[in-house]
C-alpha cells in the first residue's frame, strides 16, 4: 500500500462515521452504551480485523487491536521486556459536539498503521490502536470512565452507580446490551501489555492557526474537575404564589451561574455550568429542586481549588449540597516521550526551552491578580519555528518547528500519564479554534499531516535500537 493509498484509506473512513449519530443541529450525539456506541464498536472491530490486527476487549470494554507479527504473543512479548506502543483515541462525543474530537485519533491511528505497513515497517515491539468507552462522559458524567476505570482511578463500584438523565444505572445499561457487570473493574493484566501511549487529537484552541504549523505536541494538561450543586426549594402554582412566599430553588442557581463566572475571573481559572436539572420541571410550577454541574479548571491546582471553595461557600446560603464527582490533578505528560517527539518531528532545536515556554494556557484564561506573569503564557503566546528569545534572555536561538502547548481539555492520555504509564499527545490544528461544537474542524490536509507525524512517531519508538520508555 502506498502513502497515497493510505490517505485514501484515511478518507474513506472518515466518511464511513461521518453519519453515524448524526443530530439535526449538525453536530453529534454518541453516548456510551447506546445505540450509535454499538455501531462504531462494530466500525473499528471491522477496521481491525480487515488489517488482521488481534482485536480484544478488557474488562471495561475498551478495545484494543494490537498488530504483533514478532515471536510469541503480545503478554509474551511485554514479559520479555517488549511492552507495546498504544496510539488511539475514543469515539463518542459530547450532546451536538463536533466530529474531530476523538475519531480523528482512532481513524489516524488505523491510518498510521497502513501507513508504516506502506513504508516495510516491522515493528520491534507490539502496537495497539485502542478505543477508549465513554471518554466524554455525556452520558454518567464522569469523564474518561473508561480509563479511569481501566486504571483503577475510578471504582468499579462508583461506576456502576452512576445514572444518566433518564435514570439508568451504569449497571442496567451494561444489561441492556448483554454484558456482565460484574466483570467490569481495573485491568492490570492489560496495562502489563502498554509500554507507552500516544494519543492523537484535534487542537481545541487556535494556537496552531497563529502560528501557522499542523501539529503540535503536548507538555501537559491543566487540573480540572466536577462538582454537583443540589438547591432545595419547596413547589407551588407559578401564577398564586406570593414572591415573598417562594422557596425557590432556581435563584441559587442562578445566584451560583454568575459567581462562577466572577470569581473564576478574579482565580486565573475557567469555569462552567453547563447542566441543569429543574424538579419538576413544569413551565407553570416553582422549581423544588434544581442541580447544576460546575466544571472548573485552572492552570493552578490551588486557585481551582480556592474557586470552588468560595463557590460552594456562597451557595451554602441557599441551602446548596455539593458534591465533588470528579478531579483530576496537574498532569505532565512524560518529559522524556514527548522531548522524543519533538525530537523527531522537527529538525533540531532546544526542546526544554520549547516546553517551557510553550507551556500554553487555554485561550480567554485570565491570570490570578499578583501572580508572576511569566507563568501559564497564553496558548497564543507558543512561539513558532525558528523565533528568538526575548531580549536579554540567552541569546543562542531555539530552532523548534513542532510547538508544545498545554491544554485545558481531558484526555485518556491524562488517565493514564497519572497512572504512571509514558504519555504524549499530538495537537492537529484546528482552524476555528472551537471544540465540543459542529464548528470544531480539521481541514483534510492537516489530518493526513497528522497521520504522517503519528506514524513517524510510532516508527521511532518502536525501532529495534529504541526501546519505548518503559514504566
Amino acid at each position: 500500500m502506498s502513502t497515497h493509498s493510505s490517505t485514501a484509506t484515511f478518507d474513506r473512513m472518515w466518511a464511513d462515521l461521518e453519519s453515524v449519530g448524526r443530530a439535526a443541529s449538525g453536530g453529534y450525539r454518541r453516548f456510551a452504551l447506546k445505540a450509535q456506541d454499538a455501531v462504531l464498536r462494530e466500525w473499528f472491530a471491522g477496521e481491525a480485523t480487515s488489517r488482521g490486527l488481534d482485536l480484544v476487549e478488557d474488562r471495561v470494554g475498551n478495545q484494543w487491536a494490537w498488530w504483533w507479527d514478532g515471536p510469541g504473543t503480545v503478554d509474551e512479548a511485554a514479559r520479555a521486556g517488549r511492552k507495546g506502543v498504544v496510539i488511539g483515541s475514543h469515539l463518542d462525543s459530547v450532546p451536538d459536539g463536533g466530529a474531530f474530537d476523538g475519531p480523528l485519533g482512532v481513524v489516524s491511528s488505523f491510518a498510521a498503521v497502513d501507513t508504516l505497513r506502506a513504508q516495510g515497517v516491522c515493528p520491534d515491539v507490539p502496537v495497539a490502536v485502542t478505543n477508549f468507552v465513554d471518554e466524554e462522559g455525556a452520558r454518567f458524567g464522569i469523564a474518561c470512565a473508561g480509563s479511569r476505570v481501566l486504571t483503577g482511578a475510578l471504582t468499579a463500584d462508583r461506576a456502576l452507580a452512576l445514572t444518566d438523565a433518564e435514570g439508568t444505572t451504569y449497571a442496567e445499561a451494561l444489561v441492556a446490551i448483554g454484558r456482565d457487570p460484574h466483570h467490569l473493574g481495573p485491568d492490570p493484566e492489560t496495562l502489563a501489555r502498554v509500554g507507552c501511549f500516544v494519543e492523537l487529537h484535534v487542537e481545541q484552541g487556535r494556537a496552531l492557526v497563529d502560528l501557522d504549523v499542523p501539529v503540535a505536541v503536548a507538555s501537559d494538561i491543566w487540573p480540572h474537575g466536577r462538582w454537583r450543586f443540589d438547591f432545595p426549594g419547596e413547589a407551588n402554582h407559578a401564577g398564586t404564589t406570593a414572591l415573598a412566599d417562594r422557596r425557590d430553588a432556581m435563584l441559587g442557581y442562578a445566584e451560583l451561574v454568575l459567581a462562577a463566572r466572577q470569581v473564576a475571573g478574579d482565580r486565573g481559572c475557567v469555569a462552567t455550568v453547563g447542566k441543569v436539572r429543574v424538579t419538576p420541571g413544569g413551565v407553570n410550577a416553582i422549581p423544588s429542586h434544581v442541580t447544576g454541574w460546575l466544571d472548573a479548571r485552572g492552570a493552578d491546582e490551588g486557585q481551582v481549588r480556592v474557586m470552588v471553595e468560595e463557590l460552594t461557600d456562597r451557595s451554602a446560603g441557599a441551602g446548596a449540597t455539593v458534591t465533588q464527582e470528579s478531579w483530576t490533578p496537574t498532569t505532565r505528560f512524560h518529559g522524556e516521550l514527548s522531548d522524543r517527539l519533538v525530537r523527531v518531528l522537527s529538525a533540531g532545536g532546544d526542546t526544554t526551552l520549547a516546553r517551557s515556554e510553550q507551556n500554553a494556557r487555554p485561550v480567554g484564561a485570565q491570570r490570578a491578580p499578583g501572580r508572576d506573569t511569566t507563568l501559564a503564557r497564553s496558548e497564543q503566546n507558543a512561539r513558532p519555528v525558528g523565533a528568538q528569545r526575548a531580549p536579554g534572555r540567552d541569546s543562542a536561538p531555539a530552532k523548534v518547528s513542532v510547538p508544545v502547548l498545554g491544554t485545558g481539555a481531558g484526555h485518556d492520555a491524562g488517565i493514564l500519564a497519572g497512572a504512571g504509564i509514558p504519555s504524549a499527545m499530538l495537537f492537529v490544528r484546528n482552524p476555528t479554534g472551537v471544540s465540543h461544537s459542529p464548528a470544531e474542524h480539521a481541514e483534510a490536509d492537516d489530518c493526513h499531516a497528522g497521520v504522517a507525524a503519528l506514524a513517524a512517531c510510532v516508527a521511532d519508538l518502536t525501532g529495534p535500537a529504541n526501546p519505548v520508555p518503559v514504566p
